[in-house]
């Protein structure tokens, strides 16, 4: 995945755009609110910096099952990976994460380049992407990337079982996509969202992919509550693994190869 540089440049320049959009409007909304008297959870800085940062990270949410798997179901190749003297969970949740991680690291390197560093350097600092709120809450968010990516995986996993038992993935991939974009926080902040709804949002799966890591750049969670955010990602990714594993063991028992 790292070879495809040509489709990283393409990916990095169409979320530029998106991005560019969303900062804009970002900034008609907290200008109507400054002039209606309102107050937002977050400043526009860090609106601006999410959206960014939610450019950068875009890649790593689970709306498409693995590439290679959906393959293989149709051609029914999927028969080798039941031959493999290896867990077939165990490949493919390090094949996905490897997919994943691939697609991640070039494109959020070349966001940071674009947002953090160009446009300060062009004297747009303020639609620029600002750094963490202090070295804790910068190691924090970096753990918590590392979980988020782990945490995707896992729901890729569920992603794969449901392809293997529908032989297509284009159903699956349409009902995830605007389930995931929303409830992660990519479309808008959680913390925009209404106030009644923030703790269950925050305790949804979906958060640890987007809400909470921004949630440790910007500080917003400290301490012990740092350590709840990191201990969901976790909690998550443990129980969608063993929901995954029980779910392609139940599929696998029955799977009927097509193709050949």
């Amino acid at each position: 995945m790292l070879q495809y540089r040509s489709a990283a440049l393409a990916g990095f320049a169409t979320q530029c755009w998106w991005g560019g959009i969303k900062v804009m409007v970002f900034a008609a909304f907290y200008g109507a609110t400054a002039v209606a008297g309102a107050s937002a959870s977050m400043s526009l800085a860090e609106a601006v910096t999410y959206t960014w940062l939610a450019q950068g990270l875009l890649v790593l949410l689970p709306w498409l099952g693995d590439p290679e798997v959906a393959q293989a179901v149709r051609t029914g190749a999927v028969a080798y990976d039941r031959l493999r003297p290896v867990d077939a969970y165990g490949l493919w949740f390090a094949r996905s994460a490897g997919w994943i991680a691939a697609r991640v690291l070039p494109r959020v390197a070349l966001m940071a380049a674009f947002a953090a560093v160009a446009l300060p350097l062009v004297g747009l600092n303020e639609w620029a992407w600002q750094p963490p709120a202090g070295a804790a809450a910068g190691f924090a968010f970096l753990l918590s990337a590392v979980l988020a990516l782990l945490l995707s995986t896992a729901m890729v996993m569920l992603l794969n079982v449901a392809i293997t038992a529908a032989l297509n993935e284009r159903g699956i991939s349409a009902m995830a996509t605007p389930v995931v974009i929303v409830l992660s926080g990519n479309l808008m902040p959680l913390a925009l969202l209404p106030d009644a709804w923030q703790t269950s949002l925050l305790l949804q799966p979906l958060a640890g992919l987007m809400d909470i890591p921004a949630r440790l750049y910007f500080g917003q969670l400290s301490g012990w509550q740092a350590v709840g955010g990191l201990g969901l990602q976790v909690f998550w990714t443990v129980a969608l693994v063993g929901l995954g594993r029980f779910a392609m063991g139940r599929t696998m028992r029955s799977l009927q190869i097509q193709g050949g």
